[in-house]
């Protein structure tokens, strides 16, 4: 094997390393207007697109017909863990996630892959095993994909579903009155900031890698049985808090309780000691003025803007239905928990207390 680590190569790693949710909201804003206007596409098939530049949502949605529909999402990332095999799962389980978070069942995926020339390519089919390991539990197959070389190694998957357009999920389609449950503990960068200086132990490091890992398939699943869920999305590397105010749009304000919130071991401990990553500034700078969090400590804001990879799905479901949810999602999600709930729009779409 080389002598080269894997994360040596790296500068950032897993979502932390996503452009920032305001320099991506311009640069999207733009790309919106012009696709809008591309009349050489027939309006029949630009109305086949369900969802695409028009909101934030975690993946394209394409109708087929009046029973099915594709769902087609893409993530990738530079490393945040040593060992090949369990960044290959780690990245496919991300991008899995995206059409778990819509409602639908991923069916093949492509491979996308960045990896340094010096490094031993023997390292890159660990990732690749690891990345078919969760793509088979998640039953769906490797197609293909793409390979380059560049400076530093990332991996993702380019994903495709099947969903039932009359079950859709979006991520800003709440109402009042709705419970939020959230399926993973937070502190996910904050933990693997820490064990890269050297301030984490493995057995710390391990429960936040055991969390990353962790298919939202079996949350997803028991989410489509219950009548009553309006809204879902998955918590990665913009946070709690940024994914929380796409969910309240204009219309709402999510209200959550701090004390509700399962946080991994350790990363309160890494907050107060300033584990805190690029993209956990960058996503309390996007906040300002959109989230009221005067009630929190400091240690407790870094939490709820802490980007995560891997992370769980926030749902919003019918009060009436949601412990029944909770309480299922527990049996193989166990940090699953309610964490707050959907009111009327108050000045801020998100309140934190």
């Amino acid at each position: 094997m080389s002598k080269i680590s894997l994360l040596s190569t790296c500068t950032s790693g897993g979502c932390g390393a996503k452009i920032g949710a305001g320099e991506l909201g311009d640069i999207l804003s733009g790309l919106s207007a012009e696709f809008a206007g591309a009349k050489n596409i027939p309006m029949s098939e630009r109305n086949r697109l369900l969802v695409g530049f028009d909101g934030r949502d975690d993946a394209a949605v394409y109708q087929l017909d009046e029973k099915t529909a594709l769902v087609s999402t893409v993530d990738f990332f530079p490393p945040m863990v040593e060992d090949p095999y369990l960044f290959g799962m780690i990245a496919a389980a991300n991008s899995l996630s995206d059409v778990y978070a819509m409602g639908g069942r991923p069916i093949f995926a492509l491979n996308l892959v960045c990896f340094p020339e010096k490094l031993d390519k023997a390292i890159l089919g660990e990732i690749l095993s690891g990345g078919a390991a969760k793509a088979m539990e998640a039953g769906a197959l490797i197609a293909g994909g793409h390979s380059i070389y560049d400076h530093e190694p990332k991996y993702g998957l380019a994903v495709t579903g099947l969903i039932d357009p009359g079950k859709l999920l979006r991520n800003d389609s709440c109402r009042e009155g709705d419970s939020l449950i959230l399926t993973k503990a937070l502190g996910v960068g904050l933990v693997m900031a820490a064990f890269r200086d050297g301030a984490a132990s493995p057995e710390t490091a391990k429960a936040a890698t055991d969390s990353m890992q962790r298919l939202n398939r079996y949350a997803a699943e028991k989410m489509l049985t219950v009548d009553g869920v309006h809204a879902c999305t998955d918590v990665t590397g913009f946070g709690l808090a940024a994914h929380a105010s796409e969910m309240a749009a204009d219309k709402y304000t999510l209200v959550i309780d701090s004390a509700s919130l399962n946080i991994l071991p350790g990363a309160l401990g890494f907050a107060e000691d300033d584990y805190v990553t690029g993209g956990g500034g960058r996503n309390r700078r996007f906040m300002e003025g959109k989230a009221d969090i005067s009630a929190l400590s400091p240690v407790l804001s870094e939490i709820v803007f802490d980007p995560q990879t891997s992370g769980g799905l926030l749902i919003a479901v019918a009060s009436e239905a949601a412990q029944g949810l909770c309480d299922a999602i527990r049996r193989d999600d166990p940090a699953a928990a309610i964490i707050g709930k959907v009111t009327a729009r108050k000045e801020k779409g998100v309140v934190i207390a």
